[in-house]
């Protein structure tokens, strides 16, 4: 999912948040648990009841792990990408964590190569190159490649003047 705020009138910068696509909320993902662990335990009680008192157990470590791999899934989409356009500098900012790189717009380039399963989208400039939107979508890629060479070159256009 790609949000551009652009420019105020009192702040020249346009900035972009690059999310991953959610389906669930943590509200719906605590119901999907609860639903599948339900079926798992009503399926297990009617093993037991046919003479496989392993059931329940088996039951219970496999909707423990479910759950764990459902959390740890929906945990990998709270990452996040915060593209700051200005006219001093392009800032690539991956949320959570601290990795951050700086451009300068004037030099940077949009680079949209062919990669592993569909596209990837790099910026480059001088000699530094740096992957962003890995966890898009590849036509959302496409996308924001096309939006970061529109901004690109309409601040290049307006710092010539």
């Amino acid at each position: 999912m790609i949000v551009l705020r652009p420019a105020a009138a009192g702040l020249p910068c346009v900035t972009m948040w690059l999310k991953p696509n959610r389906a669930l909320s943590r509200r719906d993902l605590r119901r999907l648990i609860g639903v599948l662990a339900a079926l798992a335990l009503t399926t297990a009680g009617v093993g037991a009841w046919q003479g496989n008192v392993f059931a329940p157990l088996f039951a219970l470590l496999e909707s423990s792990a479910v759950a764990f791999a459902l959390g740890v899934a929906w945990r990998a989409g709270d990452r996040s990408e915060r593209i700051t356009l200005d006219e001093a500098s392009l800032e690539v900012r991956a949320l959570p964590g601290r990795r951050s790189m700086r451009f300068q717009p004037y030099w940077v380039r949009v680079q949209l190569k062919p990669g592993r399963g569909g596209h990837r989208l790099w910026l480059t400039s001088h000699g530094r190159a740096l992957e962003i939107g890995a966890f898009l979508a590849d036509e959302e890629r496409v996308e924001l490649s096309k939006k970061l060479m529109v901004l690109l070159a309409d601040l290049n256009s307006q710092s010539r003047r």
